[in-house]
């Protein structure tokens, strides 16, 4: 098998698994407290959040949370409403960075996530987090195939979160009363976070997937870390913050 090819099937793995830990850890749990993970849990989620994402978790949770704070309205980090639908799909992380320049919206959105002593000695350095990844995947697959599939995995993995926001509020079917999207297509490859609209209309619901014939694959790793009682969800009713369109 040519050596492109096998790095794209690396590739595609990595960035599902950098998409899954995303919308469970940072998301759902973080985020929003639709869930909880047990202490095991949240050890093996901070460890491939660092080495697959290189994100530091107050910071994308503060972000995130000034988003619902302010969604589409000025204010909002990353509105393609606002600021166009090329600059959010294309600079999702230059608009990230620009919002955290602010030395206050991680005490003001994340204050309840302090960093601990594991962040002061490795989270909190995300370098140090991709290059042990991207060692071990060259210890693996070889140097060649194990850049080339880092280097791809990154421009997926950006890409795929860019479009949650790009797309999820600019394009898509509008099934109750918010800004935002639902594209089943873009859930099937963003671990359900292409049911945007449906997220923002259930924040607090660890479920993106509210009617017949929506796929939510994120809630599948949700139930199986429940039912292995590796994870406790808030509440499996939903709790509407808006209420549906006509």
């Amino acid at each position: 098998m040519p050596e492109v090819v096998v790095a794209l099937v690396i590739a595609v793995v990595l960035t599902q698994i950098g998409t899954l830990v995303t919308t469970v850890y940072l998301h759902r749990t973080l985020s929003h407290r639709a869930m909880t993970l047990s202490p095991r849990s949240t050890a093996v989620f901070r460890v491939l959040t660092w080495m697959t994402t290189g994100i530091r978790p107050r910071q994308w949770v503060a972000v995130h949370r000034k988003h619902h704070a302010f969604t589409d309205v000025d204010g909002d980090p990353h509105s393609p409403l606002l600021l166009g639908f090329t600059a959010v799909q294309i600079g999702n992380v230059a608009l990230y960075r620009k919002a955290l320049r602010d030395p206050a919206i991680v005490s003001r959105y994340a204050r309840d996530l302090p960093a601990d002593r594991w962040d002061h000695v490795l989270f909190d350095h995300a370098v140090i987090g991709l290059g042990l990844g991207i060692v071990a995947l060259c210890l693996v697959v070889g140097p060649v195939i194990g850049l080339l599939a880092a280097g791809l995995h990154t421009v997926m993995y950006l890409l795929l979160n860019s479009a949650i926001n790009a797309v999820g509020h600019r394009f898509g079917r509008q099934p109750l009363a918010n800004t935002s999207t639902n594209n089943q297509w873009l859930a099937l490859v963003t671990a359900g976070e292409g049911l945007h609209n449906n997220h923002h209309a259930a924040p607090t619901s660890a479920r993106l997937a509210l009617r017949r014939g929506e796929i939510d694959p994120g809630w599948w790793l949700v139930r199986f870390l429940e039912w292995r009682g590796w994870a406790t969800v808030r509440h499996h009713d939903i709790h509407f913050k808006t209420p549906t369109a006509a």
